[in-house]
């Protein structure tokens, strides 16, 4: 048992070190930044020489939000199907039924996933 603790060692020492560099760089930065002499107008951000107008992020709407949503599904939907179709020929031999009728019912709840998006006007870029 003591041989397996001692194979720990170099990686808490690692962890050691990496926390002391980490909160080393915290105190040090807090010593130093207080001797700093701060400027109102070497603070302002810069951008391409014009005084900065408006926020900073402007505010997207929720459709934007809602189509990355919906192209995330069925990104997804393409990713679980194409490991599948890869390997269906030789999933054929062992259980064909099972295999093909799984893949249909994952199709048909995201087909009736994108039937509820469509309804419901998640594509309509005016509304």
């Amino acid at each position: 048992m003591d041989g397996q603790l001692q194979q720990y060692l170099p990686v808490l020492i690692l962890l050691g070190v990496a926390v002391a560099f980490a909160a080393g760089n915290l105190v040090l930065s807090k010593l130093i930044g207080k001797r700093a002499h701060t400027n109102p107008t070497k603070d302002t951000p810069y951008e391409c020489g014009m005084p900065a107008e408006g926020e900073g992020t402007p505010r997207m709407s929720v459709k934007f939000y809602l189509v990355a949503m919906l192209f995330i599904l069925f990104d997804i939907e393409v990713i679980f199907l194409f490991p599948w179709a890869v390997v269906y020929k030789n999933m054929l031999a062992t259980n064909a039924p099972l295999i093909f009728g799984s893949m249909i019912s994952f199709i048909g709840i995201l087909l009736v996933g994108y039937i509820y998006a469509v309804k419901s006007g998640a594509f309509d870029w005016k509304r």
